[in-house]
């Protein structure tokens, strides 16, 4: 009788005659890296060549101003993002007044209007021949801009206001997340000790949500110093805007890279600084007792205060815009549509959809990689993949341009040599070029994404997965992504959302005669034709009230202890427990 060799010992002989494999997970994850560090590299690598007498003329004439600007220009957009979006956030989580539960979400729809958009309505309605100085000349019978006093909204301090206006957002969604983790014992702890509402804002709920806050106001100078329509249209002098004129208007290549190297080292200061900030601190919840909060009745004018503290910034970041541009679009949509509406809608609609694709499967495979290889270069491989969103927009176009311009001149020169005939541009100067910046920019949204959501689903079911025969392939496309569906797919939206209201690496990567909405926008209204392109701009506003609204959604079920409506039975179990 012939006897086998046991199926574990069988196995082990075969995976040992067996060539060895490449570790696919590995190998894509390092390929990805690769992508995304090569536009960086061009950048540091074409900064180092001689840029002539380029470099030593910014030195000498702006390169001062364009610092202490852009300094001004964070600082100034970092406080009021800081005290609009955290003081609103604990007005409308931890007070009670008439019109709170609007507030709740309605506080996050100026996210949805890209800066550059309420820079170009604020402008056609505050400059000297809008409709609001109008006004006050025919009321006080002035005849000239000499006879009285108005602030010019064409300036730095406009800028920070505009952009405070729409990045409050970011501050106000991370604190009230935040607060609504805090633990009720905490804050109840503290008025016991005889602290007010205010005080025991400002000692113990500010202190403990500021790791929250500190990540809310990194986000807003980082999408500062990413703004380029808002700063080209005032004409105030930012790196993102020098960067542009010396790359376009002065044609040295080598001069903008050394000016984005410089933005770049704002950006790693920004990071580190953030991280210093919350150095060691950790925070846990110090009861496993979790009830809703309880909320401060408020007088009749503390609730009059709280009421327009949380309607003015939504009246002036999208209600007022909202209502210029629809009337607007409403007397002029023919204009619009005569201007090749749809053809630029569809452009933009192509190119966002084909990022946003793209990017959710790097990010799903660099979270799964991750998960699967659990060893220290591929956990910094991915984490430095995901750094896109951090470096400025104008600074990775610059990068891959040089990146795509040298690989088509590579395959050129080869195929020249080789078989006879010229390529020609095949990267560069395409949609390829733009959908290639969307993706390295916004990666880290979809790999954040799909990192928490794998980070919600135990382990034990990949163990079991695997004794039922499926590998890694299997386990992801049957087992997680159906459980991690509602992530992926809000991350998809947010990333087609940004590539709609891109507009620095689209001004500077799309081809010729290539229109998007963002660009579209960013031209007439360069042009003061504000009217014709007032339905292009409120395409771009609706599209991104969507991401707005699940946002808010999500912010509200954060807390612990909370269940959807579709799951009493949760709430009846933690009823019935002793």
């Amino acid at each position: 009788m012939t006897q086998t060799a046991p199926p574990i010992l069988a196995s082990t002989i075969e995976k040992r005659l067996k060539t060895p494999s490449i570790d696919v997970w590995a190998f894509g994850t390092l390929m990805v890296c690769l992508a995304v560090a090569m536009p960086i590299v061009w950048v540091i690598g074409l900064a180092l060549t001689p840029s002539g007498d380029i470099w030593q003329h910014l030195v000498d004439t702006v390169l001062g101003n364009l610092i202490i600007t852009t300094l001004m220009l964070m600082i100034g957009v970092g406080l009021g993002t800081l005290v609009i979006g955290t003081g609103t956030a604990w007005i409308v989580t931890m007070c009670r007044f008439p019109g709170k539960r609007i507030f709740e979400w309605a506080l996050l729809i100026p996210m949805a209007v890209p800066a550059y958009v309420i820079a170009y309505v604020y402008t056609d309605l505050l400059e000297y021949s809008g409709p609001i100085q109008g006004i006050i000349r025919d009321m006080f019978g002035f005849e000239s801009k000499h006879d009285y006093w108005f602030p010019e909204i064409r300036s730095l301090g406009g800028a920070i206001t505009m952009m405070t206006l729409v990045l409050y957002p970011y501050v106000y969604l991370l604190a009230r997340a935040s607060f609504l983790e805090q633990s009720v014992c905490v804050l109840e702890a503290s008025r016991t000790l005889g602290k007010g509402p205010w005080q025991s804002f400002f000692k113990v709920a500010l202190p403990l949500a500021r790791p929250a806050i500190a990540v809310g106001v990194s986000l807003v100078m980082m999408e500062t110093l990413n703004d380029y329509g808002t700063v080209d249209f005032f004409a105030v002098s930012t790196f993102s805007k020098g960067i542009y004129d010396v790359w376009l208007n002065m044609n040295s290549p080598s001069g903008a890279a050394q000016l984005a190297c410089m933005l770049l080292m704002f950006v790693m200061v920004l990071i580190g600084l953030e991280r210093y900030g919350r150095r060691k601190q950790k925070f846990h919840h110090t009861s496993t007792h979790i009830r809703e909060l309880p909320g401060f009745k408020l007088s009749p004018m503390l609730a009059t205060l709280a009421f327009l503290a949380c309607a003015i910034p939504v009246l002036l970041g999208f209600l007022i815009p909202a209502w210029v541009l629809g009337s607007y679009a409403i007397d002029f949509y023919q204009d619009t549509l005569d201007a090749n509406y749809w053809i630029t809608t569809w452009n933009s609609l192509l190119l966002s959809s084909i990022a946003a694709i793209v990017a959710i499967v790097a990010g799903v495979f660099l979270a799964y990689s991750l998960r699967l290889g659990q060893s220290h270069w591929i956990n910094v491989m991915t984490r430095f993949a995901s750094l896109g969103y951090a470096v400025p927009g104008a600074v990775l176009a610059i990068g891959i341009l040089m990146y795509l311009g040298w690989l088509d001149n590579t395959i050129d020169g080869w195929v020249r040599n080789n078989i006879g005939f010229s390529t020609g541009l095949i990267f560069s100067g395409t949609i390829f070029a733009v959908t290639f910046g969307y993706v390295v920019r916004f990666l880290s949204l979809s790999f954040g994404s799909a990192e928490a959501g794998l980070g919600k689903i135990t382990a034990n079911m990949d163990g079991a997965a695997r004794t039922l025969g499926a590998g890694p392939f299997a386990t992801l496309r049957r087992v997680h992504l159906p459980i991690m569906r509602g992530s992926i797919m809000t991350a998809a939206l947010l990333v087609f959302v940004d590539c709609m209201k891109e507009l620095p690496m689209t001004v500077m990567l799309r081809p010729f005669n290539f229109e998007t909405l963002a660009t579209f926008v960013h031209q007439y209204a360069a042009d003061e034709m504000l009217p014709e392109a007032s339905l292009a701009a409120l395409s771009i506003v609706v599209a991104g009230i969507i991401p707005v609204i699940l946002l808010s959604i999500t912010i509200a079920r954060s807390r612990a202890g909370h269940y959807a409506p579709e799951e009493p039975h949760l709430i009846e179990m933690e009823e019935a427990a002793p």
